[in-house]
């Protein structure tokens, strides 16, 4: 029997080395796939700012929105009753004031404020048409404050042909003098000018013999008169020119001779200068056009960024105003901490080519254009349909 049966030699324990699989496994993270670590604020301030132009990729919901009926927001919210009011509303809406935080140096806003300045006084029939909706009511004073003299009608030639243009206009004749006083033509050419639009009444046709040829140059030159072949052709309907009495004739038969002969060399430099008819304008007109027709360009844009053409107004709003900061107080919060706010307004399309088109009025222009509709949702709002 060998002396050592005891358990001593077998009693220990031994120990396991653990697998290199098991030392990865010691945490409960170690199956899960490894990958790079990212910025959560900055991709959260990328989805903030997405578009710098104020346009979001958001979207309300995969389909179009519930349609009830069309929808009398804006002739039930605008602050007018009248077409003069509707005049006035419409020239003094047409952009925002400056906001305090612009993003802009001083020349941008120096040129900004004289872009503004030199824009001429114009409102559209059609958008008069959309903030009262009353055809009848609104024809029939206009027609009566064009006949008293009040307000005088201006047709830009060749914008009437389609929803893009802008055809008809009404101007206020205070406006329309202050425009001529302020002119840099000379004086006697002003009163000339005046006694003449005086006299027109309800014709936006000028006769092309009451101008000489200098006088002529110099209206064109100041914008007041535009002379175009295309413009008989692209003016709506028959025109007629108005006719005036001729000047009374006095002294003798030789001073009537010397009148005559001077008559007919300035007759001669007429027909040399005028070929067509004269038609009355306003300077400026070419720009107001190109800014209006870049501001409905931008809203439509910012309709097709929804998938059913149709978006509810208060997100179409954002979407023309931007990604901006505001001045409200959790905006403010946010700069002091140093947290993205929203970008300044300089920075987006509405201020950078629009100067500060109000949304409101571009909404409204369209909609007389008919380029959109709105229509009521019964659950967020009016929206908004291109059309």
């Amino acid at each position: 029997m060998p002396l050592r049966i005891t358990s001593a030699p077998v009693s220990g324990v031994k120990k396991r080395r653990k697998s290199s699989n098991t030392a990865l496994r010691s945490s409960p993270f170690a199956g899960h796939a490894r990958r790079k670590a990212t910025s959560i604020t900055q991709s959260s301030n990328d989805v903030k700012s997405n578009d710098r132009s104020g346009g979001f990729q958001e979207e309300y919901g995969p389909g179009p929105l519930p349609d009830i009926g069309m929808s009398r927001y804006i002739p039930e919210t605008a602050p007018v009753e009248d077409v003069i009011q509707a005049i006035c509303h419409i020239k003094d809406s047409f952009f925002e004031a400056l906001p305090t935080r612009t993003g802009m140096n001083s020349t941008r806003v120096a040129e900004l404020l004289n872009l503004r300045r030199s824009l001429p006084p114009l409102a559209s029939v059609a958008h008069i048409h959309t903030l009262l909706d009353a055809p009848t009511k609104v024809e029939r004073e206009i027609m009566g404050y064009v006949n008293s003299g009040r307000i005088r009608r201006l047709i830009v030639p060749g914008r009437g042909n389609d929803a893009a243009g802008l055809g008809d206009c009404l101007v206020l004749s205070e406006d329309w003098e202050q425009l001529v006083r302020d002119s840099p033509i000379e004086s006697h050419l002003k009163d000339k000018f005046l006694d003449v639009l005086s006299r027109l009444g309800a014709s936006f046709a000028v006769p092309d013999t009451l101008f000489s040829a200098p006088e002529c140059m110099t209206l064109v030159g100041a914008g007041f008169l535009v002379s175009s072949p295309s413009s008989v052709k692209g003016s709506p309907g028959v025109i007629s020119l108005p006719t005036f009495p001729p000047p009374p004739s006095s002294g003798n038969s030789a001073s009537r001779g010397d009148t005559a002969t001077l008559d007919d060399k300035e007759g001669s430099e007429r027909s040399r200068c005028h070929t067509t008819a004269l038609f009355l304008s306003l300077p400026n007109t070419g720009p107001y056009l190109r800014l209006l027709g870049a501001g409905r360009a931008h809203l439509l844009s910012l309709i097709r960024k929804s998938n059913s053409g149709e978006v509810p107004l208060h997100l179409l709003r954002d979407r023309w105003d931007g990604a901006v900061e505001t001045d409200k107080g959790f905006s403010a919060a946010k700069r002091i901490r140093g947290e993205h706010a929203g970008i300044l307004p300089g920075r987006t399309k509405k201020w950078k080519e629009l100067c500060g088109m109000n949304f409101r009025w571009v909404l409204e222009e369209a909609l007389g254009a008919g380029l959109i509709e709105i229509f009521d949702t019964g659950s967020v709002g009016p929206g908004v349909r291109s059309l």
